[in-house]
C-alpha cells in the first residue's frame, strides 16, 4: 500500500483528490493538510510514502513545504530493491524497472548517481 499525504488549501479540491486516490486499491490517503506550514508535522505523524503538495497554500507554499519535508524526513535511505518493493507493495521487477527509468531520465550510470542528480535538481 502506498501511503499518501495530500496538502491542499481548498477543501473541495483536497476532498476530490482523496476520493479519487481512494478508488485505487494500492493507494491509501493517510493524512491531509490545509496549510503548507502543517505538512512536516502531519508527515511526522503518518510517515507517508508520497506527499502531494499544492504550490500555493497559506502558511508556506508547496515548494518550501517540500524542502522542509525533505530536510525533516529525507525521500532517500539506500534501501534494497526487496525492501522498496515490500514497502510499496510492488514486485521487485517493477522496482527495478522504475529505477532503470530514473537512471535513464537522469542520464546517469546507476541509482546512486540518479539520486545525486535528483537531489541537486530539487526533485527529492
Amino acid at each position: 500500500m502506498i501511503k499518501v499525504l495530500i496538502a491542499e488549501d481548498q477543501g473541495m479540491v483536497r476532498g476530490a483528490l482523496k476520493v479519487l486516490l481512494d478508488l485505487e486499491t494500492d493507494i491509501e490517503v493517510v493524512a491531509e493538510a490545509g496549510r503548507g506550514d502543517e505538512v512536516v508535522a502531519v508527515a511526522g505523524r503518518c510517515d507517508p510514502d508520497v506527499a502531494l503538495l499544492d504550490i500555493e497554500m497559506p502558511g508556506m507554499d508547496g515548494l518550501d513545504a517540500a524542502a522542509a519535508l525533505h530536510a525533516a524526513l529525507p525521500a532517500v535511505d539506500g534501501s534494497t530493491i526487496a525492501a522498496i518493493s515490500g514497502r510499496l507493495a510492488l514486485s521487485e521487477g517493477t522496482v527495478r524497472n522504475y529505477l532503470s527509468s530514473a537512471i535513464q531520465k537522469t542520464a546517469t550510470r546507476n541509482r546512486t548517481e540518479a539520486v545525486r542528480v535528483a537531489e541537486a535538481n530539487g526533485w527529492l
